[in-house]
């Protein structure tokens, strides 16, 4: 299944007149009953979405390792090497070469961006000693603590980080970009996920996670639901 496609299938037919002057950006044009492209902004947002379940898993990680409870380490390492290949190398190198320079040059948004990099840069550094402490089987004491302490920061910063640019930064994107501009970076964004990670890169991601919310106990969603007394 390709994940670029929204699988809604048929047409929508409107007039001009009652999109009251609006922009229709798709990602490329189709025929009848093709499937649509997602946009740039979508396709960052359905990344944020893997990125979540990944800080599901340091909190589990995280609180298993305040409390004693044993769990497999390599849950800890793979979601870290998840979080250093495909978030920060591509998602984010995804925003820093395209995204950031725009609103730039357009002059718009410019503290947000800047703070949004240096968050960036921050979470490597943070990624850089989750991957160094997630190795070893045992940790010392200060090391265990270094790497709970790594965990809950990464979680505190990423938390309303995507959230402050799924609901500001992509939003606004649309508003400084053109429209063949804009559907030409949907093309490539695509392009440099396959080269990366394959033509499924997406899905192979998502089913990584998959296993190591399963390794942990935390794949089914119905856990989650609260009990409400009647």
């Amino acid at each position: 299944m390709e994940r670029r496609r929204s699988f809604i299938k048929g047409a929508l037919l409107v007039s001009v007149s009652a999109l009251a002057g609006a922009t229709t950006w798709s990602g490329c044009k189709q025929s009848e009953g093709e499937d649509k492209e997602v946009s740039p902004p979508e396709d960052l947002m359905q990344e944020h979405g893997l990125l979540n379940r990944v800080l599901l898993i340091y909190d589990t990680c995280r609180t298993r390792l305040e409390t004693g409870v044993s769990f497999p380490r390599e849950s800890l390492s793979g979601a870290a090497g998840i979080i250093r290949t495909f978030v920060e190398d591509y998602h984010e190198k995804q925003e820093e070469n395209y995204l950031f320079p725009r609103f730039r040059k357009a002059n718009r948004l410019t503290d947000l961006v800047d703070t949004l990099l240096a968050q960036h840069q921050a979470g490597r550094a943070l990624t850089d000693r989750i991957i160094r402490l997630a190795g070893p089987a045992t940790l010392s004491d200060s090391e265990k603590a270094g790497l709970i302490g790594s965990l809950a920061a990464f979680n505190q910063m990423y938390r309303p980080h995507e959230a402050r640019e799924d609901t500001v930064l992509f939003p606004a994107f649309r508003q400084i970009t053109s429209r063949h501009e804009y559907a030409s970076l949907g093309e490539e964004f695509e392009n440099n996920e396959h080269k990366l990670f394959g033509k499924d890169g997406f899905e192979t991601m998502v089913e990584k996670v998959a296993h190591i919310e399963r390794a942990l106990g935390i794949y089914d969603l119905a856990q989650f639901t609260p009990k409400i007394g009647e």
